[in-house]
């Protein structure tokens, strides 16, 4: 990022800078100007987080936490956790999250959803055990429904 008083300052000089801002430039537009440098390169100023309520999931380093209180999670626990929380109020049926999360090689039933979904509950605490709602007859959600409102159990 360059700061410059004129425009013309800037010629033949591209290759120093990859945005560049007139001045006087107020402290909100610079903040903003790098938030999006790094958005842009992939560089983040904070590491990539899925937060849902107190249910926090750090994308970069495989960890979760809820109410500050790191999960100890096995690696399919953690997949299985971070894929209903990157698709809150989505119902998804056990065959579709044993491709989704376990993939298509995978050749075990689809009780195995619900181990794991137990599992993680377990872990989650019965405070928060209801952020992975079972749908009847059909699968597993993750938050409230999309379109609002309470959760349906039918």
């Amino acid at each position: 990022m360059v700061a410059a008083r004129q425009v013309g300052e800037l010629e033949l000089r591209e290759d120093l800078f990859d945005d560049f801002c007139i001045e006087p430039a107020g402290a909100g537009e610079i903040e903003a100007r790098l938030a999006h440098l790094f958005w842009r390169t992939g560089r983040g100023t904070r590491p990539e987080l899925v937060e849902c309520g107190p249910l926090v999931v750090n994308l970069e380093t495989y960890q979760a936490a809820i109410e500050g209180r790191p999960l100890d999670l096995t690696y399919m626990e953690y997949e299985l956790l971070k894929f209903l929380a990157t698709h809150p109020g989505k119902v998804f049926t056990r065959e579709t999250l044993l491709s989704r999360v376990w993939g298509y090689e995978y050749y075990g039933g689809a009780r195995t959803v619900d181990v794991h979904v137990r599992r993680l509950r377990a872990k989650l605490g019965e405070e928060h055990a209801g952020l992975i709602q079972t749908v009847r007859s059909v699968g597993y959600r993750f938050g409230q429904p999309r379109w609002g409102g309470h959760p349906i159990s039918g």
